[in-house]
């Protein structure tokens, strides 16, 4: 970058549903906003995409994402390809990001770093193809089917009961170790039809045309069909950043938040599943729609409040629109402006931008 491009209203660092969308946000407001990705993630991982109101299920989770990306740059968001090493607060209380191969200057911070499932140990099944980390993504692909939960502590004990809502076959399956669950857990999970497996996995069967589970074997020489499973051993949050930043975490190693994404640290918001909550691609998005309209309202330059109308007079004409000349360019030129290629089908202006703000 040069140093006339390396500096932004927003830096959002991940780039899964809840970072796309929360700078998706900046840019389409009018700030000027990066995002930096290093590729990957939980999202990246999915062969379809669940419950995502108006994305057919045929539409893998790099499709889903590579679309998401192609929305931000259409509104003028900047994209790099990068894995952010550290995030410092400057003395003018901004932030710069080193990268791998950059730094840039932001004043505003979005973490939307996510997590790292722990995977047991092989053998496994095939990713997405019985071996799924989502209960309530892929719980409706095992309706009256066979299923294992994988694990031997207390998310495992209630996943497994929760599964019975589908099927009526559930096995848990202990790979040889001891139970961590409580006293209690055991008992409700005694009052329950589902089978503890102790025997180590020792083999994997697949469908040979479609890839997809058959059956598992095990250490004493019997065989189980399944047809998918849960592995529950945790997850592993990328907090490094947040950390370096004096950010609070919760007792689950999560990132403390408020309602709308914002951090103990002023400046730092956090978004998707670095923080509590469900982990489902609806809910990150509407995390990063949450915290992208906060951060408009705290940088935005207009209502102009009465301290500084009093301090620095009224608005001059000049000084508006607040959005800069290439943002500008670029809204004009887009589909979705009043006067762009979509004019004559009659497209009307977000209600968003005709109606007040709610405060």
């Amino acid at each position: 970058m040069s140093s006339s491009d390396d500096e932004y209203d927003i830096a959002v660092v991940g780039g899964g549903p809840a970072g796309l969308t929360t700078a998706l946000y900046g840019a389409r407001l009018g700030h000027e906003t990066v995002l930096i990705d290093r590729g990957g993630g939980r999202a990246a991982m999915m062969a379809d995409t669940h419950n995502v109101i108006g994305v057919t299920e045929d539409t893998s989770g790099n499709e889903f994402l590579a679309t998401g990306r192609e929305q931000v740059q259409s509104y003028g968001g900047t994209f790099e390809r990068g894995f952010v090493t550290d995030v410092e607060r400057t003395d003018d209380d901004r932030f710069r990001l080193s990268t791998n191969d950059a730094e840039l200057v932001a004043d505003r911070v979005v973490l939307a770093t996510g997590f790292s499932d722990e995977r047991p140990d092989p053998p496994l099944p095939r990713t997405g193809k019985g071996l799924h980390y989502c209960l309530h993504c892929d719980a409706y692909m095992f309706v009256d089917e066979p299923v294992y939960v994988m694990g031997h502590g207390e998310a495992a004990a209630h996943v497994a009961m929760i599964m019975l809502n589908v099927t009526d076959d559930v096995d848990i399956l202990t790979r040889g170790a001891e139970p961590t669950w409580s006293d209690e857990t055991a008992a409700q999970l005694e009052a329950h039809p589902v089978e503890v497996v102790h025997e180590d996995v020792t083999g994997v069967e697949n469908d040979p045309d479609t890839g997809w589970l058959d059956a598992l074997e095990f250490a004493d020489g019997t065989r189980r069909e399944y047809r998918g499973g849960f592995p529950m051993y945790g997850s592993d949050y990328n907090t490094a950043l947040a950390e370096g930043l004096g950010c609070e975490l919760i007792e689950g190693g999560e990132i403390d938040v408020d309602d709308h994404g914002r951090t103990s640290e002023d400046g730092v918001f956090a978004v998707g599943d670095v923080t509590p909550g469900h982990n489902q691609v609806p809910v990150a998005m509407g995390q990063g729609a949450k915290a992208g309209l906060a951060i408009h309202k705290e940088i935005r330059e207009f209502p102009r409040s009465k301290e500084a109308i009093d301090a620095d007079g009224p608005v001059d004409p000049d000084e508006v629109p607040a959005i800069s000349p290439e943002l500008m360019a670029t809204a004009v030129a887009h589909e979705g402006h009043a006067g762009g290629p979509r004019e004559e089908a009659g497209v009307e202006a977000d209600a968003e931008t005709r109606a007040a703000d709610d405060d």
